[in-house]
């Protein structure tokens, strides 16, 4: 929602905004961009009386300013749906969905195009290092890379989010089960995927990886145009991979194209990388080009984003949350620091992951850790409804918190130089980082 306010401003709209909570960095480019916001959403709102109001999936039945909103008969519209409506039917859209890597492969692509000299619109789940923002929007730009989300609208449009975005070429990086709190199963995921690709035009193209079941069962459902497989046995696919992942050469039908050196590491960041360069070869890129250009991309806040170094104690903070992502992070970051010590601190807090629906994979995502940090709350919207004690059981190597300041003292504790301790959560951990960080440098 941040990033669609900065774009509906660029449109000509004068933007004000609420939310419960807004945290960095999304708050921080709010303020840098002048856009004005207010935490909560108390009915008195209602006397700055917009033209419209743009509703987030966050917002339910009983929420005090929807409440006022529908009383009054006042206009009103889900995000997607109005920036499908008024911006997206214009562009050329290049729409990047899947379970997982979805903001960091639409700000490589969003990378690629800005170094062609094409200045792409961007709308994108997290800020790109490159950019130091999440969305932009000029009239005169051709083109739109947008992160297309697979959660739902809003609450009075149950759809998801991506079917309102018009894509001309659309990416599936995987799909897995997530969202337990909207979707029952695997399947209903399945659906929403399936109605995203039965809207694609016959002069799009669909991207897709390679040998993947789940993908491959919503395509024999229909698929109305041209596919791209990235991966064995695609069209495209990656050799020659550094023991870090941190190198490695793209081929396209079994020839080299080009070589990627870069700071990312984890084989599922060149399976983004496969997937974007596809993309931009379809609008004229070369591929040699896009490799050049994927060297120099700089990654995402969030998303194993070093906040600091003291003591040579290196903190990152990531964006990870279900499973399969944890232990993707994990596995990355082992591959690049060998033997050195990981210690991984987690807060459940997704509503997937606070409902427990996968917490009995956890032990097995963290297996790559040497140092395992849980924290749950016991009260609030953001306790979790499982015990962590029984998840994990009596191991050693586990320690299980439901204090930020005794969690934070604990780490502390034990950190030492040449430890790597990986911050996961898709929430603010009440500064955790931060608190780290200041009591390292200053001891």
């Amino acid at each position: 929602m941040g990033g669609l306010a900065l774009i509906a401003r660029s449109a000509g709209h004068k933007v004000t905004g609420c939310d419960m909570g807004v945290y960095p960095p999304m708050s921080e480019q709010l303020k840098e961009q002048g856009i004005e916001f207010t935490d909560g959403f108390q009915e008195d709102q209602i006397n700055l009386n917009p033209d419209l109001y743009i509703v987030g999936n966050v917002v339910t039945r009983g929420n005090p300013l929807m409440e006022a909103i529908l009383e009054k008969g006042l206009p009103y519209t889900s995000g997607p749906q109005w920036l499908g409506d008024h911006i997206l039917r214009e562009q050329y859209v290049l729409a990047v969905s899947g379970t997982h890597g979805k903001t960091t492969s639409s700000s490589m692509l969003t990378h690629i195009l800005q170094c062609a000299g094409l200045e792409p619109n961007f709308l994108i789940g997290g800020i790109a290092k490159d950019f130091n923002i999440s969305a932009r929007f000029t009239p005169d730009s051709k083109y739109f890379v947008i992160e297309a989300d697979e959660y739902d609208t809003a609450f009075f449009d149950k759809r998801s989010k991506f079917v309102h975005y018009h894509a001309n070429i659309a990416i599936i990086n995987n799909i897995e089960y997530d969202h337990a709190d909207i979707f029952p199963d695997l399947k209903a995921i399945e659906n929403q995927f399936h109605n995203f690709v039965r809207i694609l035009p016959r002069n799009g193209t669909l991207i897709v990886p390679s040998k993947d079941e789940t993908v491959a069962r919503i395509l024999t459902r229909g698929l109305y145009c041209d596919k791209v497989e990235v991966g064995p046995d695609g069209a495209w696919s990656y050799s020659n991979v550094s023991d870090s992942t941190e190198s490695f050469d793209i081929l396209r039908n079994g020839e080299k194209i080009g070589s990627i050196k870069w700071k990312l590491t984890g084989i599922h960041n060149i399976k983004n990388a496969l997937s974007c360069i596809a993309a931009a070869d379809i609008i004229g890129i070369e591929p040699d080009k896009a490799c050049e250009y994927l060297s120099k991309f700089s990654g995402i806040k969030r998303r194993m984003e070093v906040l600091g170094n003291p003591k040579n104690i290196t903190i990152y903070d990531d964006f990870a949350h279900h499973p399969s992502a944890i232990a993707t992070t994990i596995d990355g970051l082992r591959k690049k620091v060998g033997d050195a010590r990981i210690i991984a601190v987690l807060e459940p807090r997704s509503n997937t992951m606070k409902l427990g629906t996968m917490a009995k994979l956890l032990p097995q995502a963290l297996i790559n850790a040497d140092e395992i940090y849980i924290y749950g709350e016991l009260n609030g919207k953001h306790a979790l409804g499982w015990t962590p004690e029984e998840i994990f059981g009596p191991k050693t190597n586990v320690h299980i918190f439901h204090n930020i300041e005794e969690l934070k003292s604990a780490i502390l504790n034990v950190a030492v130089p040449n430890d790597h301790i990986v911050i996961m959560s898709n929430g603010s951990f009440q500064g955790l980082h931060r608190k780290l960080l200041s009591e390292l440098e200053k001891n």
